[in-house]
């Protein structure tokens, strides 16, 4: 992450929470493209899949500290 972002994100992160779901969801809005039908359907497929293998304890989840640490460590 450069310099610029990760200023930007400790200012964001200093928002209060519903200032940080707004932007979020901007920045989500603008990355968006045109959509493609076969792409909605496959993401929704894969939802529900990724609920159902929760739901059903084939998979576990991942506290978000650590998901990020594995990111940011690559």
């Amino acid at each position: 992450m450069t310099r610029e972002a990760t200023e930007l994100l400790e200012k964001a992160l200093r928002l209060p929470p519903k200032a940080r779901a707004a932007l979020i969801a901007s920045l989500i809005e603008s990355l968006d493209g045109t959509s493609d039908d076969g792409a909605e359907v496959a993401w929704q497929e894969e939802i529900d899949r990724r609920a159902r293998d929760l739901d059903q304890d084939i998979v576990g989840l991942v506290p978000w500290a650590e998901a990020r640490r594995q990111i940011l460590d690559g």
